[in-house]
């Protein structure tokens, strides 16, 4: 079922909602920082991308921050698992992957976190408890519910996070996932991105039910809506349900409603949909600007936030020439990686 509040106002008039989630300047503060090293960093790839420097597909998470900024506060980093589709650089950097290294993956270097080979939809970090960017739509959702059984088999508290899009929403293999995760009661967490075009079709064009939380319904499966462009709303959504998870309730299916600014990819140009909507989304609805709206009410001052604009210019600088000083791999890379090293037991029979 759905969370929604009514609106009211307060003594100045500005609307608010009642029981809204609240957050420090501290964690504002760390929130802004957060989503402005996503945005920058991708605004860099983007231009890399049209100079040349990044092969492939990009596909870049400009307008979509608020969501793997609020998911992360929930993640026990290097416990919990992470994965995601091929949209993937915003989830890297939130889950604490190093940016240069992130950029040289992007640029098909050795000093990325896959060694240069996984580009931008195939990057993997462990450590982190990021496993990857998936290029095939919807199989990372297959493999997320891997992940949680993995979680769960073991007995280690652990919770998967697995993002997927509305495009990807309507694959078998999603429906398959959800049935063996109710069934099992898998520690995991849907959370479709429901950024309303997929690859360059109107949700309502795509799909016959809109309301995507709804989708487990059938297998028993709760779900919830939630405003995407608010940081603070993805992050008290997602506590509740990995609280649920962590306790043994089951998985649970959150539809986070975003928005992106740019094209589906790098080659598209975006022509389903109208100047004037974008430019409206990001007038009133941008997520990095309704922080910087709650840390003017935190009385944060403009110098704070200009000190992190600037060590995030350093951070994204600093990121592009790693990759561009980052060898390319050497040729022998390609037969490496290809298949897990186990050692071989002497008395195996």
């Amino acid at each position: 079922m759905a969370r929604a509040a009514q609106k009211t106002t307060d003594s100045k008039g500005s609307a608010k909602i009642p029981n809204a989630p609240t957050a420090s300047k501290e964690d504002l503060l760390r929130y802004y920082r957060e989503m402005v090293l996503i945005r920058r960093f991708e605004e860099r790839a983007g231009q890399l991308y049209g100079m040349g420097l990044i092969g492939g597909f990009c596909h870049l998470y400009i307008g979509q921050e608020a969501v793997a900024v609020g998911v992360q506060e929930s993640v026990k980093q290097g416990h919990d698992k992470i994965i995601t589709g091929y949209r993937d650089h915003g989830h890297m950097l939130a889950a604490g992957m190093d940016p240069k290294e992130v950029m040289a993956e992007l640029t098909g270097r050795s000093g990325g976190s896959s060694k240069g080979k996984g580009g931008s939809m195939h990057m993997f970090d462990v450590p982190t408890g990021f496993y990857g960017g998936h290029g095939i739509v919807g199989a990372q959702v297959a493999l997320g519910t891997g992940l949680a059984f993995a979680g769960k088999y073991r007995g280690d508290d652990s919770v998967a996070f697995i993002y997927f899009g509305d495009g990807a929403s309507n694959q078998g293999q999603v429906y398959e996932s959800f049935n063996m995760a109710q069934l099992w009661k898998l520690p995991a967490i849907y959370i479709i991105e429901n950024n309303q075009y997929a690859m360059g079709t109107s949700i309502e064009r795509s799909s016959s039910t809109t309301e995507l939380y709804m989708r487990g319904s059938s297998f028993g499966i709760p779900g919830e809506q939630v405003d995407g462009m608010d940081v603070l709303a993805v992050k008290d959504a997602v506590e509740r349900a990995v609280k649920r998870a962590r306790e043994g309730g089951g998985p649970f299916i959150l539809e986070v409603k975003t928005y992106r600014y740019r094209g589906h990819s790098m080659s598209d140009p975006a022509k389903y949909r109208s100047k004037d909507e974008v430019d409206e989304v990001k007038k009133t609805r941008d997520p990095i600007d309704h922080v910087k709206m709650l840390l003017e009410q935190a009385k944060a001052t403009e110098d704070e936030l200009k000190a992190i604009d600037a060590e995030i210019k350093q951070i994204v600088a600093e990121a592009v020439q790693f990759a561009q000083e980052s060898p390319e791999p050497d040729p022998s890379e390609l037969y490496t990686d290809v298949y897990v090293e186990t050692p071989v037991l002497e008395n195996a029979q």
